[in-house]
């Protein structure tokens, strides 16, 4: 009885959390001024550069395709990742610690992590693209048809939406007691763990092994793709024009899925119990703020297609701006 008095008291004293403290990239203040000037410029560029990729694709018909379908939907996800991340960081620049409630702590997570995992099931989804197209191109109009590329990319939201909404709603239902500061730019699910009063050895177990398991499989699945691609254009293609195109297409598709997935499973697969805000902060950067400024210039300079519709695009606003 003596035990639960004691138990009970320090839970009536425990003050509940309202809001957190972001303490943010740095709090030199010569040296914030220098990250909010650059960070805006990259979250311009990003929301920019991929907003007219999104505006090429559904204004040019010969985009109309599945390459081109899965492509939007990945630059449609890079201007909504960004704006998870980078306005609220920018706003931190301008103020010492900024302050955010614990509702929008918890949404802050749920549209990070639901966004990066559609993210990772998107670039696989693009890599099995690029197999059919390449390898059964005979086929092609048939696997992947309308309704089943719709299918595809409506599958990798709605299994990111869940995966988020499993991590949010088990964060949610932690005790946070104090402190309250969190080391971190934003609310990621590490940090947060870190300040829980109660047990969060569920929550790390479903953070290794199911966000494990969102890395890893769309990720042995995009370079299953890519072998089977490889050996197909190796052995198999005997057109050195049409070897180089398909290299071409596919370098561009590797490259974006080497920057997001070399810092993803950098700051996940290691023990996520481990105390490296540093470490999970400069990767985080990566993939949220680096990776969607890159991927439009990459699909742009490294695609003839894009780069000709692009022209046009252009060359048609610039017309009707003159008349």
């Amino acid at each position: 009885m003596k035990e639960e008095h004691i138990v009970a008291g320090r839970l009536e004293n425990q003050t509940e959390i309202t809001h957190f403290i972001l303490m943010g990239l740095t709090d030199q203040q010569e040296v914030q001024s220098i990250l909010f000037a650059l960070f805006l410029i990259l979250y311009l560029v990003s929301v920019i550069g991929n907003g007219t990729i999104l505006y090429v694709v559904m204004a040019e018909t010969q985009l109309h395709t599945p390459m081109y379908f899965f492509l939007s939907n990945l630059s449609c996800l890079d201007i909504f990742y960004s704006t998870v991340i980078l306005p609220k960081m920018l706003s931190g620049f301008l103020w010492a610690h900024q302050r955010i409630s614990f509702a929008g702590c918890i949404t802050q997570l749920h549209f990070f992590h639901f966004l990066g995992s559609t993210e990772a099931l998107l670039l696989a989804a693009m890599a099995y693209d690029r197999y059919v197209a390449i390898c059964k191109p005979l086929h092609y109009p048939v696997i992947m048809c309308r309704q089943k590329c719709l299918l595809l990319a409506a599958t990798t939201w709605v299994t990111g939406f869940f995966h988020a909404l499993m991590h949010t709603l088990m964060t949610a239902q932690l005790d946070f007691c104090g402190p309250n500061i969190i080391e971190h730019f934003f609310c990621d699910i590490k940090p947060l763990l870190r300040l829980a009063c109660s047990s969060t050895q569920l929550n790390l177990r479903l953070l290794n092994i199911v966000t494990g398991l969102i890395v890893t499989i769309p990720f042995f699945l995009t370079l299953l793709s890519y072998l089977y691609i490889i050996s197909f254009l190796l052995l198999k293609m005997k057109s050195h024009r049409g070897r180089c195109k398909a290299f071409s297409t596919c370098s561009s598709h590797l490259t974006v899925v080497g920057l997001l997935y070399g810092p993803v499973l950098f700051n996940y697969l290691p023990p996520s119990s481990g105390n490296s805000p540093r470490r999970d902060m400069v990767a985080t950067l990566m993939y949220s703020a680096v990776t969607s400024v890159l991927n439009p210039l990459i699909y742009t300079l490294r695609n003839q297609e894009m780069k000709a519709a692009l022209t046009k695009s252009l060359d048609t606003l610039l017309a009707s701006v003159r008349v």
